[in-house]
C-alpha cells in the first residue's frame, strides 16, 4: 500500500519504508566506528555507510528518482530525469553504541540540489525506537505510520498540541549566543517547559511533535551557521513541523525560505510551536 497520494512521491516513500526494515535489522552488528569521515568531517560508523548503501541501492533504481544525495556522500548520484531525494541515512548514529534513538531523515525535492525547502514535494523520517514508526508530510498535512515486519499501517495525523510542554536544545551552553541564552531563560522560567534532549534530531523533534514545544540547534559563537545540514536535515524537519501546524526558523524566517549555496550547507534550526518560534524571532513574550 502506498503511503502518499502522489504516484512519484509514493514510490519513494514506499521504498524508504521497505528499506527501513532492512536497516533496522542490521544496526546491532554495525555499531563500530570506521576510519572514514563524512563530508561534514564527522566520524562514520559502519552503520552509516551500510545504511547509505541500502537506501542508495533502493532509491536510484526507481524511475521517479533523478538524483540521490546523502549526508554520507560528497556529491549526488545522477540517475537521470526525476525527483531529487536528499537523505540522512542514519541520523543520530552516535547513539548506537549506547542503544539510544536514531532514525532516517528524507526530503523529496522537485528541483536540482541544492534547493530551497519550498521545492519539497514531501518529507519525513523513520524513527527506530521501541517500534519503527514513520512520519510523512505532504500537501500541508503530516501522517504517522508504524512499520512492522509485514505491513505499514497508518496510525493517524500528526498535529502539534495546542499547549507546549517540552523543549530540546543542542550545542554546548558556553557556545550559545546571548540572544539564544535569553530565549532559553524564557523557555525554562517563563514558559516553564520540561527538558527533553537525546542527541538525535529525529527523536528530539518527535518528542516535540508528540508533546508540543520547541527544538533548537542554534547558531553558536564558534559556529554561526549551526550544525545541522540544510538539505538533509533542516529542510525536511522544517517541512514536517510546518505541515503539522507548527513553524520553523533559521533565526530570521522560515527555514524553507533559506537560499542554499552548496549541498552540505549548514543552518541554525528552530522548529515547533508557532508562538514559541515567533517569540525567538521577535524577542517578545507570548
Amino acid at each position: 500500500m502506498s503511503l502518499m497520494s502522489s504516484t512519484n512521491t509514493a514510490a519513494v516513500t514506499d521504498a524508504i519504508a521497505e528499506t527501513a526494515r532492512d536497516v533496522r535489522g542490521g544496526l546491532l552488528s554495525r555499531r563500530a566506528k570506521t576510519d572514514e569521515e563524512n563530508p561534514s568531517g564527522e566520524a562514520q560508523l559502519a552503520a552509516d555507510v551500510w545504511a547509505d548503501d541500502r537506501f542508495a541501492e533502493a532509491l536510484t533504481e526507481l524511475p521517479a528518482v533523478g538524483s540521490y544525495a546523502s549526508e554520507e556522500r560528497e556529491t549526488a548520484i545522477d540517475c537521470g530525469a526525476g525527483l531529487s531525494v536528499a537523505i540522512d541515512p542514519l541520523d543520530g548514529s552516535s547513539n548506537l553504541p549506547t542503544n539510544n534513538a536514531c532514525g532516517t531523515l528524507f526530503g523529496i525535492y522537485d528541483a536540482e540540489l541544492p534547493a530551497k525547502g519550498r521545492e519539497l514535494l514531501a518529507a519525513g523520517y523513520v524513527l527506530y525506537g521501541p517500534a519503527t514508526t514513520m512520519v510523512v508530510a505532504e500537501g500541508g498535512a503530516a501522517t504517522e505510520y508504524v512499520i512492522t515486519d509485514d505491513t505499514v499501517e497508518e496510525l493517524g495525523p500528526v498535529e502539534l498540541p495546542a499547549e507546549p510542554t517540552v523543549y530540546g536544545f543542542g550545542g554546548r551552553r558556553p557556545e550559545w549566543t546571548e540572544r539564544f541564552a535569553d530565549y532559553v531563560e524564557y523557555v525554562e522560567y517563563e514558559a516553564r517547559l520540561k527538558a527533553r534532549y537525546g542527541g538525535a534530531l529525529i527523536g528530539d523533534v518527535n518528542q516535540v511533535l508528540g508533546h508540543g514545544g520547541v527544538f533548537s540547534y542554534p547558531a553558536l559563537e564558534s559556529a554561526p551557521d549551526g550544525k545541522l545540514r540544510l538539505q538533509f536535515e533542516a529542510n525536511p524537519i522544517a517541512y514536517v513541523a510546518e505541515c503539522a501546524g507548527g513553524a520553523s526558523s533559521d533565526g530570521d524566517g522560515s527555514i524553507l525560505d533559506r537560499e542554499p549555496d552548496m549541498l552540505h550547507d549548514r543552518t541554525p534550526v528552530h522548529v515547533g510551536d508557532a508562538d514559541l518560534i515567533e517569540r525567538f524571532e521577535g524577542g517578545e513574550s507570548r
